[in-house]
């Protein structure tokens, strides 16, 4: 049976009123994935945040030191080095190439697992380590790659399972990011949800204290 033309006239404009809804919020999804990807991947720079700020000194961690016993140079301040590097498009993509190359190319293990002892930093040369050694790699490509060490800081968190854990703060003139093993995006410190112990010093060997509580005696497992 034929509808009826008042039936015709009414539903048409409703349908192709739908139809525009659902093609704008499609293309308003797609701009939004794209923008995502693009500053994951260093194609648009990250909004300016304010950078952590330094409480005081403090000491570094146990696992810190005896890296330094056996790799000086790694833990040399150069204070003729700038404390913090320009963000850059070209430095953006470069930090988040790098961070999600060590990411996919080290494979997650204990240091009770992989050594036999409960804390140890190294550049997990046999491509296992945990959350301090994927920072260390990141590091020692990124200095490779044209960034000042004294940008890059190895700093001490409390995660969201109350955990120690190792990150590496990227002191930039948008802010301090955050380079992760836990995630592939970079994020400002303050959104990661981490309470900040204390990162390396910008002057020397001391380690600053970023106002967390007490500090772990070593960072996490993984």
């Amino acid at each position: 049976m034929r509808q009826p033309l008042f039936g015709l006239l009414s539903v048409r404009p409703f349908t192709r009123t739908l139809i525009r809804l659902g093609a704008a919020a499609l293309a308003f999804t797609a701009v939004a994935t794209a923008a995502q990807a693009q500053t994951q991947t260093g194609s648009i720079l990250p909004g300016v945040s304010q950078p952590v700020a330094k409480v005081g000194n403090a000491k570094p961690i146990l696992g810190w030191i005896r890296f330094c016993e056996q790799n000086p140079a790694e833990c040399a301040v150069d204070p003729s080095e700038p404390a913090a590097v320009d963000l850059t498009a070209k430095a953006w993509q470069t930090l988040n190439r790098i961070n999600q190359q060590v990411n996919a190319d080290i494979k997650a293990k204990t240091d009770k697992d992989h050594w036999g002892v409960e804390d140890i930093w190294d550049f997990a040369e046999d491509g296992y380590g945990d959350c301090e050694d994927y920072q260390l790699v990141k590091r020692k490509r990124l200095v490779e790659a044209g960034f000042p060490r004294r940008t890059l800081r190895m700093t001490v968190v409390i995660d969201e399972e109350g955990a120690g854990h190792a990150v590496m703060m990227v002191r930039t003139n948008r802010g301090d990011f955050i380079l992760d093993n836990k995630r592939n995006a970079i994020l400002p410190w303050h959104k990661t949800g981490y309470t900040y112990i204390k990162r390396e010093g910008d002057e020397g060997t001391a380690w600053a204290s970023l106002g967390g509580r007490t500090s772990p005696t070593m960072t996490a497992n993984q």
